[in-house]
């Protein structure tokens, strides 16, 4: 069977493809190992996506699933995309199970969490060093934690952990927050969260369990004794598996056009994996409605390209 679309990808941008890919009678496959994806470990209720004043990551994410099984065109297969080829004008996709073939694709399989390939990072991975702050945070309860990183990640998964850690160190090794001014406000009105910015993260340690990390301030080197350390530092696009159908800018994102397409034809991409400037829940959905709309442009003409 040859699809009209395979959308690889189960996030807000995979999914919004979905729904405008089925309301114009695209035959389409859903490809995603965790639909709803980054919603399920969003620490702090969403409180900027149009239409919802303040809803939970989790509540958000089914809503998504809601909206996708009521289209009819979409079939969805939780399984993983190892490799795509194109041969002439269609696209042959393989799991570790079988292969499917398509018209068009949508990338958008997001990012995994960028590792800071410092001294004890690995050696403690579980340890007492994790990526999720949503799955792990109970267990440090009454604990002093660090988290590495000051973007919005880094201060919503602060706000999150506050009324379960005992203290909590923000460590950023720029010069300046990225966080959003609402987030920066809310850690400043907080006792027990210490942010701090020139903060490099040189080593943590332990025994068989963390127990500190040394970091340099300024030109001073500290170390301060702990027990958790939370890694936000930002996402890696998954694009391994894509090899030379794409471009790829110096952060390893999918560069593509207003329209999302890729320098291949008929393989577009959508959300945080592209090199758009905000990476957004909102301006993730809006990436995946343009790119189905533009693949739908794109097999009007297909005998054509």
């Amino acid at each position: 069977m040859i699809f009209d679309l395979i959308i690889i990808g189960g996030g807000p941008a995979g999914i919004t493809a979905a729904i405008y890919a089925s309301r114009n009678n695209l035959n389409t496959l859903l490809f995603s190992e965790n639909l709803g994806g980054m919603l399920f470990n969003k620490a702090v209720n969403v409180e900027n996506y149009t239409g919802f004043p303040s809803i939970s990551g989790f509540e958000l994410a089914s809503r998504f699933r809601e909206h996708l099984e009521a289209q009819e065109n979409v079939k969805l297969i939780e399984e993983k995309i190892i490799e795509i080829k194109k041969e002439g004008n269609l696209f042959t996709l393989k799991t570790v199970k079988e292969e499917f073939t398509s018209k068009t694709v949508i990338v958008a399989s997001g990012s995994k969490p960028r590792e800071l390939n410092i001294k004890g990072e690995q050696e403690f991975l579980g340890k007492g060093v994790g990526y999720c702050p949503v799955c792990d945070g109970p267990l440090f309860r009454n604990k002093d934690i660090a988290i590495i990183g000051g973007g919005n990640a880094a201060f919503e998964s602060a706000l999150f952990l506050n009324n379960i850690a005992k203290n909590i160190l923000i460590l950023e090794r720029g010069d300046r927050f990225l966080a959003d001014q609402k987030n920066q406000q809310k850690i400043n009105e907080l006792e027990n969260i210490k942010a701090f910015t020139s903060a490099q993260v040189l080593e943590i340690k332990g025994d068989n369990f963390v127990n500190s990390i040394k970091w340099m301030h300024n030109k001073s080197i500290l170390e301060t004794e702990l027990q958790g350390i939370f890694i936000q530092a930002g996402y890696i696009p998954k694009t391994d598996y894509l090899k030379d159908l794409i471009d790829l800018n110096e952060k390893k994102e999918i560069i593509v056009n207003s329209d999302m397409e890729t320098k291949t034809k008929g393989l577009f991409a959508a959300g945080d994996i592209t090199n758009s400037r905000v990476k957004q829940i909102i301006c993730a959905a809006s990436s995946g409605a343009i790119a189905a709309l533009s693949a739908y442009d794109y097999l009007l003409n297909y005998e054509q390209n």
